[in-house]
């Protein structure tokens, strides 16, 4: 169709179609920035909705709870997914489930309606939203390992945009149109999305780089939900040590994070649009850190220095955190905490994409994917149980503990400064 984004055999020869490589990887970060303010959308008005349902605190965590697990399982399946069937299915696919949400969540504002219910089921197709790991798929599909850490940063600035407009719209619109309008808002939005992704997405991303490698023939393609290939990766060497850093070190300041809101109102006395502004402020810094400072110094350090300096900087940190009284001293804090927290996902996410072939870079992605759920699983009874007993200080000793511990492996065993993909 003429004035089509579907690309083309004839055309480019690089596969991007129209748009080329460089319109493509744009693209994508556009398209990651729109489904994270959405889900920012959500996350903002989610405690109102459930309040005004009749749902207390503990059902509140149940569908926290709930979705986390979801993306939790989902995650590995729709990055594997992704590698069979391609970057516009997976980007599609992840819309279409956005959709379905916002949609089921717009019903549960009717009142005529099982809200509750309805609540619910929208948190299902959580299991398959993934359009970040999408996203970084493309990105680490369509740059070279050197390009990588830079290329994989700028999605930073997607989460930093995300995170401060979907925060800002949804209290904005629910206050000014009702609690349902951010939800209907995002549901046009990935709607457009999805639109976006089948027209102007490329079917796939995998032939854009010389080390694809091709299914061989008569050879009977792998299920989407064959386990045993999606763990075999954890198995090829380089893999395990890094994803077990990236799991071990990003656990502390993940339960953290998920007992921030209790942390902000009993520890810290900020009333709601104080620590709107501390969020935005988060924001800000890792829009900076990780779409800015991580590109520049990935140029001049190895991966394995950058890898060591964020668990370093974690330890540090750590130990600042036991000591702080106040949310001054937290924001002194924040720099290092950002740095540490966006070095340590983009580096591991470049090394461990490195370190298997591009046609599994989808779900190692989605694997990387489902670490951040799991602390959500876990966080709200771990960490509710270790603040109601320790206090906040409890959060910094850890995190100082474990990264320490993770630092003298690492410095002992340094991780290769160069992975190369797997043949």
């Amino acid at each position: 169709v003429r004035g089509s984004c579907v690309p083309r055999e004839e055309g480019r020869g690089d596969g991007m179609g129209p748009l080329g490589r460089s319109g493509v990887v744009l693209l994508t970060y556009v398209l990651a920035a729109l489904e994270l303010t959405c889900l920012f959308m959500q996350f903002s008005i989610m405690p109102y909705l459930s309040r005004r349902l009749g749902l207390d605190s503990v059902a509140f965590g149940y569908q926290q709870t709930v979705f986390g697990v979801l993306q939790l399982l989902g995650g590995p399946v729709f990055g594997r997914f992704a590698d069979q069937h391609g970057a516009r299915a997976a980007f599609t696919l992840s819309f279409l489930a956005s959709s379905a949400l916002y949609l089921l969540l717009a019903a549960a504002c009717i009142p005529a309606l099982p809200g509750v219910a309805l609540l619910f089921a929208s948190r299902l197709p959580g299991a398959l939203m993934h359009t970040l790991p999408a996203a970084q798929m493309v990105i680490a599909d369509l740059s070279t390992p050197e390009e990588r850490p830079a290329a994989l940063g700028r999605l930073g600035l997607c989460f930093g945009v995300g995170l401060i407009f979907g925060s800002l719209l949804g209290g904005t619109l629910s206050s000014s149109c009702g609690i349902q309008c951010p939800v209907i808002v995002a549901l046009v939005v990935t709607l457009l999305g999805a639109l976006l992704s089948v027209t102007c997405i490329p079917a796939s991303t995998k032939g854009a780089s010389v080390h694809a490698q091709t299914t061989l023939p008569g050879k009977p393609k792998a299920s989407v939900f064959d386990l045993k290939a999606i763990t075999r990766l954890l198995l090829q060497p380089g893999v395990l040590p890094v994803f077990l850093v990236k799991v071990i070190c990003g656990l502390p300041i993940g339960l953290f994070m998920v007992m921030f809101s209790i942390i902000s109102m009993d520890f810290f006395r900020l009333e709601a649009a104080q620590a709107g502004y501390l969020m935005s402020f988060f924001g800000v810094l890792q829009m900076v850190i990780q779409g800015l400072v991580i590109g520049r110094l990935s140029s001049h350090f190895s991966e394995g220095a950058l890898l060591r300096a964020s668990v370093l900087v974690f330890s540090v940190v750590g130990l600042a955190m036991a000591l702080m009284a106040n949310v001054f001293h937290f924001c002194l804090l924040m720099p290092g905490l950002v740095f540490s927290l966006c070095a340590l996902n983009v580096v591991t996410d470049s090394m461990l994409t490195k370190a298997v072939s591009t046609s599994d870079t989808g779900t190692m992605l989605g694997l990387c994917a489902s670490v951040q759920p799991l602390t959500r699983t876990l966080g709200p009874t771990l960490g509710g149980l270790l603040y109601r007993s320790f206090g906040v200080p409890v959060f910094g000793h850890v995190q100082f503990a474990v990264n320490f511990i993770v630092l003298l492996v690492l410095w002992k065993q340094p991780v290769p400064r160069k992975m190369d993909r797997a043949q």
